[in-house]
């Protein structure tokens, strides 16, 4: 294995605009950690191409590698230092909570070649769903309406509507029942 003739797909474009965001991130999004500038972060965002709702609650400590490949819908939150690792797209539905230090990871590598290829997986988080406190979002997994992903969990797989699932990697633990 010779990893010297690894390829990336990003285009110089790409990379300008990571440089511009994380210099922008560092100036002019996370030293306005008050809710009071709730606002101001979403904007920030929106400049950056993310399509964010108003409503949405984003923390100053979130980090966000492409602004342009986030999705988060009315009345969601990325709590404290979430990280969304997002080379692929992730979105998230409405009334959804992000809960601290969860990472969101939208892409790997194809570790059946021999210089590993980067393979850019989206990630699905559907409505009123909770991820809890340290879980990871593997790559390409869709969480669907209404699901609680347990703290500290492992998500390699889907899941389905309604589920409570927790654990490494994550099993389901038992089905919502709303009454």
């Amino acid at each position: 294995m010779d990893l010297s003739t690894y390829s990336h797909s990003f285009s110089l474009k790409n990379k300008i605009s990571r440089l511009i965001w994380n210099f922008a991130r560092l100036i002019i999004f996370r030293p306005f950690a008050s809710r009071l500038f709730k606002t101001w972060r979403v904007l920030v965002l929106k400049c950056f191409g993310a399509k964010i709702d108003w409503s949405a609650h984003v923390y100053a400590s979130v980090k966000v590698w492409a602004p342009w490949n986030l999705e988060l819908g009315k009345n969601s939150s990325l709590g404290p230092k979430v990280d969304c690792y997002n080379q692929g797209k992730i979105s998230i539905g409405d009334n959804t909570i992000i809960s601290q230090k969860a990472y969101l990871c939208a892409s790997t590598h194809d570790y059946t070649k021999k210089d590993f290829p980067l393979l850019l997986k989206p990630i699905t988080i559907g409505n009123g769903v909770w991820i809890a406190a340290d879980a990871f979002i593997a790559p390409g997994v869709s969480v669907e309406n209404y699901s609680v992903v347990a703290a500290r969990s492992v998500v390699i797989k889907d899941v389905e509507e309604n589920s409570i699932v927790g654990g490494n990697p994550s099993k389901l633990i038992k089905f919502r029942s709303f009454e």
